[in-house]
This record gives structure tokens, C-alpha cells and sequence, in this order.
């Protein structure tokens, strides 16, 4: 929050998970009063994978550390480094197509459905 584009910014938001670090409100609380532009933003719970660099670790997880048998923690960072060289050269900008129309368009059912009277069963 120090250094450009932060410090000079009217407004910042911090997107963060529902980490036991900085869940609820009082997360909430602390960041305002540490810093009083930045508004702290959850995502859903369950939602981690809207988080890119959730996605990112779980790939890191899967293709090259559980595949893996490390003599030692200067092994385990070497293949880290190497596979994060790799995909950097192969990986390419997300381009996401749902609208906020698309979300509206299935939340707009379930909304109907959440409101409805309960039907009564036959005796």
C-alpha cells in the first residue's frame, strides 16, 4: 500500500479467500483502520476457484510437487523454479466470457424457485 499505484490510489480493493487469517468482519474492520482506502473483498466460501493464484498453486500441487520425491528442500525449490519457468512461457491471459447477464440469467430461476410456496403434499 506504500508503493505506486497504491499509495496514490482514492480507492484499492484487496480480493481476498475466507482464510482463517483474514475472514468476517473484524478482518474487515482491521483493514480500514490499517488503511483507510482499501476495502477487503471475499471471495464466496467455496469459491477458490475464482482466486487465480489457488489455481495456480493447484497446478503447481499437481503436476510438479506431488509427482515428486525430494531429497531435500534445495531440490524441492529447484523444481518449483523450473516449473514455474515453464509456465510462464506457456501459459496465456484467461479469457472469461461469463457476463454478469449469463450469472443474472441463472441466479433469476433459482430466485424464483427460493420464493415460491411450498406445495402441499396429497393425504
Amino acid at each position: 500500500m506504500t508503493t505506486e499505484p497504491y499509495a496514490s490510489a482514492r480507492r484499492v480493493f484487496w480480493v481476498v479467500d475466507n482464510g482463517s487469517s483474514h475472514n468476517g468482519a473484524r478482518s474487515v474492520e482491521r483493514m480500514r483502520q490499517a488503511w483507510p482506502i482499501a476495502t477487503l473483498v471475499h471471495l464466496p466460501v467455496h469459491a477458490s476457484w475464482l482466486n487465480q493464484v489457488e489455481i495456480y498453486f493447484s497446478i503447481l500441487q499437481r503436476k510438479a510437487i506431488s509427482t515428486g520425491d525430494f531429497a531435500n528442500l534445495d531440490d524441492l525449490a529447484a523444481r518449483i523454479l523450473a516449473f514455474q519457468q515453464r509456465y510462464n512461457t506457456t501459459a496465456s491471459p484467461f479469457d472469461w466470457k461469463y457476463t454478469r447477464g449469463d450469472l443474472n440469467g441463472y441466479l433469476t430461476p433459482l430466485r424464483r424457485h427460493d420464493t415460491t410456496e411450498p406445495t402441499q403434499k396429497a393425504a
